[in-house]
């Protein structure tokens, strides 16, 4: 069977709210999209997906929902079901879209609910914060999966000393306390929350990816996470983990995917990373079994915050 994923029509891709710090400039402007270079960039992506004979079905776009080229945090798929996220308000009516395109595709539709009935659903965005580790032995019962969560805040400007006098507060996207819920939809399998300390890295995917034969391998970007959370990673994965360094990680290392493909009747792995990445991450990569494949998205990195995992979201085989 094909690995398929969902890629968002980039034809509206525009900085609506500003949501996280990558879309605003030092004095607080929302970023303005070069769109036609970000056209091109999605339909070269698009193509080496293609190419790899991965099955890619595209969300249409919609006027009044840019943040729909970003749909890996739409929810997440486990077994034959797929889950909905709680999205933040700024894009919370991608929801009902969602739920329509992957009804239409024969999954499952399935609410992740409030631990209270009488409370809203928690904030939750999916495979963005919730990302699962293989095992070397390759039994997917042993899969665990990393949950990653912070502060949650209405975002607003903040009084500060320095030039400008002032600074945006963006928080981050998944509630801890989804927790117990997340462990009831994966159980047996384990999940390990992680908090995440730096704004800029708002998400869990754009620090955190699990690659190679059994997807065993974890990049991860150390710095974006808490002192406690590293030391969890360090002792639960040990050699597995392939810490980034701060350039690798602030440019979106984590923020890659993994295709298989077939060459002469052997498994050739792909890992698809943004460009301009440094070459000795390439080459740990490689030493790893997997071949580095670099793409440029750069006008979706420096003007919306999301790189090659968060534009595509991966809906397994």
């Amino acid at each position: 069977m094909a690995q398929q994923v969902l890629l968002g029509d980039p034809t509206h891709f525009r900085i609506r709210s500003g949501a996280n710090p990558h879309t605003r400039d030092s004095w607080g402007r929302r970023k303005k999209v070069d769109l036609p270079k970000a056209v091109a960039q999605w339909l070269q992506l698009k193509s080496v997906l293609e190419s790899h004979g991965v099955r890619i079905h595209v969300v249409p776009p919609d006027p009044g929902l840019p943040g729909l080229v970003f749909p890996a945090n739409a929810g997440f798929r486990h077994g034959d079901a797929f889950y909905l996220s709680n999205l933040n308000p700024g894009r919370a009516g991608e929801r009902e879209y969602y739920r329509e395109i992957l009804d239409s595709l024969g999954f499952s539709i399935r609410d992740i609910p409030s631990p209270d009935p009488f409370e809203r659903p928690l904030p939750f965005e999916g495979e963005a914060d919730f990302i699962p580790v293989g095992d070397p032995s390759g039994d997917p019962a042993k899969t665990v999966y990393l949950f990653t969560c912070g502060p949650v805040e209405r975002q607003k400007w903040a009084f500060r000393f320095g030039i400008p006098p002032y600074r945006r507060v963006y928080g981050f996207r998944s509630d801890r306390r989804t927790l117990p819920l997340l462990e009831s939809i994966v159980q047996p399998r384990e999940v390990l929350p992680l908090d995440l300390v730096n704004e800029a890295h708002y998400h869990g995917d754009t620090v955190l990816y699990s690659f190679g034969p059994h997807r065993e391998h974890l990049l991860v970007y150390l710095n974006a996470l808490s002192k406690d959370s590293q030391a969890v990673l360090r002792r639960r994965f040990g050699s597995r983990l392939v810490p980034l360094s701060d350039p690798d990680g602030r440019n979106f290392a984590a923020n890659s995917f993994q295709i298989s493909t077939r060459y002469h009747g052997e498994t050739t792995r792909l890992l698809l990373m943004p460009d301009g990445l440094t070459e000795a991450l390439y080459e740990k990569v490689r030493s790893l079994g997997v071949v580095p494949c670099p793409v440029d998205v750069s006008e979706f990195l420096e003007k919306g915050g999301g790189a090659v995992k968060c534009m595509l979201l991966d809906l397994g085989e």
